[in-house]
């Protein structure tokens, strides 16, 4: 189980446009999502993410260089997986509910909840709302672009985002986690996870498998 340690922020970030200016003058690690899962599903973009948080809320960014990105899906709570996607789940307490917030690369976001894959509940608008993303893309969908692309995503996620738990500050905790990309529906599809996934067929509803994110 791999195990990271965020840091807290001595600046806060307002919006998500500022996060990747302040993760740099406060030389925020980036971490490596390279875990290739399932040997039917080869293909390798790369990619890194890096987190940080100010207590109430975490701070995330993605870096991606990969081919044919696509970004079909505009409305939130979408299919998002079937694009170019970045995903972050997350659990407060072992064995209890845990989130899913997976975001394609124009920003477009879906969030859920729940104790397994076959029980969600989805996020509110409102709740999606008060999530900011900034995304080198911008924000209008496009089809599938041929060759390599690099781009970047940035996450502004309030504690209050986690909607069925009583959340006032992340600082101090241990929470389980993993990171993530696919595209079910890109030229080649993909499967890659931060913490190592131990099941026959792609599968990123695994709390068994997360890591752990202590908070400073």
């Amino acid at each position: 189980m791999k195990r990271l340690l965020v840091p807290k922020l001595s600046q806060i970030c307002q919006t998500a446009a500022e996060i990747p200016v302040i993760f740099d003058h406060e030389n925020i690690k980036w971490q490596p999502i390279d875990t290739v899962n399932w040997p039917d599903h080869p293909y390798h973009p790369t990619v890194f993410f890096r987190i940080a948080h100010s207590g109430d809320t975490i701070y995330i960014m993605y870096h991606v260089t990969e081919e044919n990105t696509r970004a079909v899906n505009a409305e939130d709570n979408g299919r998002v997986w079937e694009d170019s996607c970045c995903e972050f789940f997350s659990q407060f307490e072992k064995g209890g509910i845990y989130y899913n917030m997976e975001c394609n690369c124009i920003g477009t976001l879906l969030i859920g909840c729940g104790e397994s894959r076959s029980n969600r509940e989805q996020a509110s608008l409102d709740t999606l709302k008060s999530i900011d993303r900034w995304s080198s893309n911008g924000r209008l969908p496009f089809a599938e672009l041929p060759g390599i692309t690099t781009w970047e995503l940035a996450l502004r996620i309030p504690v209050s985002a986690y909607f069925k738990s009583a959340i006032q500050s992340v600082s101090g905790k241990v929470v389980y986690a993993n990171f993530y990309k696919c595209g079910d529906k890109q030229k080649q599809s993909h499967y890659l996870s931060w913490n190592p996934i131990d099941t026959p067929h792609p599968d990123f509803h695994q709390p068994n498998s997360f890591g752990e994110l202590v908070f400073e």
